[in-house]
């Protein structure tokens, strides 16, 4: 189930999880977790996908914009926010 949300600069809430980094490092990320995606097309106003990682797109270890990755629902963007429990 996906669904969309809008990024505020408010503090996150307990089941998400976003340090200055997290997002940054392949090693972060696997097949089978949720995590909060920004699409290319959302960039600008910061809308928020959320989804199962499929397959990561990035092939290098680290990526200060965050990992690209391709979502189940075949979304592909850049995570923001690595979504824990």
């Amino acid at each position: 189930m996906l669904s969309t949300y809008q990024m505020f600069k408010s503090k996150p809430k307990n089941k998400i999880h976003k340090s200055n980094s997290d997002h940054w490092y392949r090693n972060n990320i696997q097949p089978g977790t949720t995590v909060l995606i920004v699409k290319k097309k959302d960039q600008r106003t910061g809308i928020l996908t959320k989804g199962v990682v499929k397959n990561i797109l990035t092939s290098k270890p680290k990526h200060t914009r965050g990992i690209k990755v391709r979502l189940d629902s075949g979304d592909v963007g850049r995570v923001q926010t690595i979504v824990k429990g």
